[in-house]
């Protein structure tokens, strides 16, 4: 069965675009599914439909200024005017949704990429509505964040927010190209280094990666980045709360390793319980996409939820 909804999105402008996916069975829990930066939430059907199989409802919903939220309300690549929290206040909604059509079912979180840093500031106020949560391709500390902000906050109050300056892609994110041994040619090499991933990628139409962003917008990625870095966002997690930190170790995101590690340890030290961290080696940001490990990916997700499910679920 498949549900498309809508909402109002919390920046009071546009409306959201979801849909929740349910088994032909009674289900076990709800995962809802965080899609990243630029993209949108059917690049990920292959693992909707494994966590179907598995027994789940999903939930997803794509973006204010991504894929079909973005078409229909004509805002690629702009949030908004409420600020960073937007989409993360977005998916908080979207889960009460879920909630109100199918209660008192155990409830996760999974997010790649952006949808991880969205899963990280959500925990840190809604955690404790959870059973757990993943989170894939994350980042530490983000390289040159201060210069990358002080640029685009320049833009911002210059007034030129819902511009897009060329420049601020390059600053924020050019040093992802590092281990492209490959060349640049579409400019996403650094996602899988399958050329058959990255075609898909650059020709979805739903796609908003290589449309542009506005400085307004970039400018509430890097607060959001801000907001949670640190040992300061760590403590605002709840301590219980499970948490599955995945990775491929070539990832530039997660700084092949180093800053995936970082924000396990942020968690650690805060005084979770729970995390578990894995580094698929060898490979880069999607790995959820890569044809030889996308099965493993999921069932792994798949078990930490099982493992993580109620007593009482059973």
């Amino acid at each position: 069965m498949l549900h498309e909804i809508t909402f109002p999105s919390f920046n009071e402008r546009d409306t959201v675009y979801g849909w929740i996916y349910v088994p032909a069975a009674k289900p076990i829990g709800i995962v809802q599914l965080i899609h990243g930066f630029g993209e949108h939430s059917r690049r990920y059907l292959h693992m909707i439909a494994a966590f179907v199989e598995a027994g789940y409802i999903v939930s997803a919903d794509d973006h204010v200024g991504h894929g079909k939220t973005a078409i229909e309300n004509d805002t690629w690549g702009d949030w908004g005017d409420k600020g960073f929290h937007t989409m993360m206040e977005d998916e908080h909604k979207l889960h009460d949704l879920t909630v109100e059509k199918y209660p008192n079912l155990p409830y996760f979180l999974y997010g790649h990429s952006m949808g991880s840093f969205i899963v990280r500031d959500y925990i840190s106020k809604y955690g404790e509505e959870l059973s757990g949560v993943t989170i894939c391709g994350t980042m530490g500390i983000w390289p040159g964040l201060k210069d990358a902000k002080d640029y685009i906050e320049s833009l911002v109050n210059a007034g030129k927010g819902k511009e897009s300056d060329p420049e601020v892609p390059q600053k924020l994110m050019g040093w992802m190209y590092g281990r492209c041994s490959e060349g640049v040619t579409r400019g996403n090499e650094w996602i899988c280094d399958d050329p058959e991933v990255q075609r898909d990628h650059a020709e979805d139409p739903f796609d908003a990666f290589t449309k542009a962003c506005t400085n307004q917008s970039y400018l509430y990625f890097t607060q959001m980045m801000e907001y949670i870095t640190g040992p300061e966002w760590a403590e605002k997690v709840p301590k219980d709360l499970p948490v599955y930190n995945i990775a491929g170790d070539q990832d530039p995101v997660g700084q092949y390793g180093t800053g995936v590690l970082q924000t396990a340890n942020w968690l650690i030290d805060a005084g979770l319980k729970d995390v578990w961290t894995e580094l698929y080696p060898g490979y880069r940001h999607e790995i959820h996409n890569y044809s030889d490990i996308k099965d493993e990916v999921e069932d792994g997700i798949i078990n930490f939820m099982d493992e993580n499910l109620p007593e009482e679920s059973f």
